[in-house]
């Protein structure tokens, strides 16, 4: 499975969880972020697209390929 040609993206928390919506809580935490300036590295699929397009206003997105 790692070796999809979808590639990765560094999804960077930039903005604060505290008084948000648990589901966007709870998608912060399925992407591997729950603290300011914590970066993570995740494959390109649409799931993640998905859950990063929930939480678009408090990440920060890098490299499309």
């Amino acid at each position: 499975m790692a070796d999809k040609k979808g590639g990765t993206v560094r999804v960077t928390q930039i903005r604060s969880a505290i008084r948000r919506p648990k589901d966007q809580l709870a998608t912060l935490k399925g992407l591997g972020l729950n603290k300011i300036n914590r970066s993570r590295e995740l494959e390109d699929t649409p799931a993640v697209r998905g859950m990063i397009d929930k939480v678009k206003h408090l990440v920060r997105v890098e490299g499309a390929g």
